[in-house]
């Protein structure tokens, strides 16, 4: 099936479903210790009226038992939260996703044409305050400090919208989050059809 309006089509028959709705995504990405986990609760709050908003590692677990103790398959993964945005667009809203990713990994999957238009907005602190962050984690929890302080400095320099997580509280970064995709919502051009 292919998107079509507000339907699904098959490109060989042509024969029509309902479940085609697409609604736009904004990906709230960020390094380690940008604050992504700290706010997602609150976030999710604050926008309950407008969006559905996800912790994209609430699936990890799940993700390896699927995975038959082989690695994640990562753009699987991603494909899977995609189907999860494209099942909330049927309710007529967006999704926000806070993830770690780059602009164009959802976009070179296949299930984004099932999808709006993907924004992003990086939550982004201080090198310092990344290092303090993370050096205050649990052992068991992944201490990679200099590829996260270079991934930050990446997003930086390619993603223009940010949040700037290095001083005030999770809910004021939720609030600025919030704000973001608000205006986002209300100068868009969505949902989207063909």
């Amino acid at each position: 099936m292919e998107p079509f309006g507000e339907q699904a089509r098959c490109p060989a028959c042509g024969s029509r479903s309902d479940g085609g709705a697409r609604s736009p995504l904004f990906v709230v990405t960020g390094a380690s210790g940008s604050g992504k986990s700290a706010i997602a609760a609150q976030l999710a709050r604050v926008l309950t009226a407008g969006c559905v908003t996800f912790d994209a590692d609430i699936l990890i677990d799940a993700a390896s038992d699927l995975s038959g103790g082989q690695p994640i398959s990562w753009p699987a993964f991603y494909a899977a939260w995609l189907a999860v945005a494209h099942g909330v667009a049927q309710s007529g809203r967006p999704t926000v996703l806070l993830a770690g990713l780059v602009p164009g990994t959802l976009e070179s999957l296949a299930a984004s044409r099932w999808i709006g238009e993907i924004r992003y907005l990086v939550l982004d602190c201080p090198d310092d305050v990344r290092r303090q962050r993370m050096a205050a984690r649990p052992p068991w929890r992944l201490h990679d400090v200099e590829e996260q302080i270079s991934f930050g400095r990446w997003l930086r320099e390619h993603v223009p919208d940010r949040v700037d997580t290095g001083q005030g509280t999770p809910a004021e970064a939720a609030a600025a989050v919030a704000s973001w995709v608000t205006d986002q919502l209300r100068t868009g051009r969505h949902p989207e059809t063909v």
